[in-house]
């Protein structure tokens, strides 16, 4: 399986093969990750100081702040890898 890199902004690439899941950071159990993350030394910022849009799993355990939405992710895997990936606005709840 080749590895599928994608660019998350600010010069920051992460590995697709890598990820289980994305979600958007405004649950409180999301928040609760993040600080656990934080503490246990997992968490990796990449958001270069912007407010954080997406919450990167990986199977690694590490946890990833992107500054991009998810569906901006997917969006870019989708074009990078010429696969569809329909994901449906009212399902993301983002008030964007």
């Amino acid at each position: 399986m080749p590895t599928e890199l994608v660019h998350v902004g600010f010069g920051n690439i992460l590995t697709m093969n890598r990820v289980i899941a994305m979600a958007a950071p405004t649950s409180a159990p999301t928040k609760r990750i993040i600080q656990e993350g934080r503490s246990k030394g997992v968490l990796i910022d990449m958001t270069s100081g912007r407010r954080t849009k997406a919450v990167i799993f990986l199977d690694s355990g590490h946890i990833i702040l992107a500054a991009l939405a998810p569906e901006t992710i997917m969006g870019r895997l989708q074009n990078k890898s010429g696969t569809a990936v329909k994901i449906d606005a009212a399902e993301t709840n983002d008030p964007e």
